[in-house]
């Protein structure tokens, strides 16, 4: 099979979940933009988790061109990305009891919050308690993850909870179990993982329905501009020293 085909089999599968995405997660996209709305109207945070490659949606909606200057992410030492060394560490890492409780205990959120809690399988300890332990500090709860790993997996939490059971809404991003979108010939493992292309779109989706449910409110949206055209360091400037006391990666 040639490198193109593949390539070509790549991309349709990343756009076929995009559109299951687009098409079945509709109103909770809705949902959630509207609640991040109305989170920020109220003076409230915004925050965004994710451990291991499921950071990477995290960290793509916080401090980007085009993107809403609320978001924060809320970083897990030795978790974020495969930052740590060895990088099973972080696997590791995302097992441990305790921990979710220990940084939320030391983070700024606090109730009236939104926190994201993104997770691709949902049933390691870290992801579920944060999910547990935000709700009960007042925050709401956002969980992105794949449904389908809630029947073909078992959880790693002592409860036998998954992410989804301890959210206010859930985004599901329709990945395989597995995340691995293609097979071939000479290959002895599938490939292809589709869930950064997925989930970061999920993302971005919620942070446009968001900017336009604040507009609808007659409120300017706190959009960043990109750094990169004339007048946008000054525009990012304003909206920083407006919001200043909701943004926390600056400090």
């Amino acid at each position: 099979m040639s490198e193109s085909k593949l390539a070509g089999q790549y991309f349709d599968a990343a756009i076929g979940l995009l559109r299951r995405v687009r098409d079945e997660e509709a109103e909770a996209i809705g949902a959630a933009g509207a609640l991040i709305a109305e989170t920020v109207v109220a003076g409230g945070r915004l925050f965004a988790f994710g451990a291991g490659h499921s950071s990477l949606p995290a960290q793509d909606v916080v401090y980007r061109a085009g993107g809403l200057a609320l978001m924060n992410l809320l970083p897990v030492p030795g978790v974020v990305g495969v930052d740590v060394v060895p990088a099973t560490l972080g696997s590791a890492l995302e097992r441990v009891d305790g921990l979710a409780g220990a940084v939320l205990d030391n983070s700024p959120a606090r109730a009236g919050d939104v926190l994201f809690v993104i997770s691709l399988s949902g049933r390691n300890a870290l992801p579920v308690e944060m999910a547990m332990h935000a709700r009960a500090a007042g925050l709401k709860v956002i969980g992105v993850t794949s449904v389908a790993y809630t029947t073909a997996t078992t959880s790693r939490h002592h409860s036998g909870d998954f992410l989804k059971d301890h959210c206010d809404l859930v985004l599901d991003s329709k990945i395989a179990v597995g995340d691995a979108e293609l097979t071939a010939d000479g290959v002895g493992a599938p490939f292809g993982p589709a869930s950064t292309v997925v989930t970061s779109a999920l993302m971005q989706a919620v942070m446009a329905t968001a900017a336009g449910e604040l507009a609808a409110r007659g409120i300017d949206p706190p959009m960043l501009r990109s750094g990169n055209v004339d007048g946008g360091h000054d525009w990012n400037g304003r909206v920083m020293a407006a919001y200043g006391d909701r943004i926390f990666y600056r400090r």
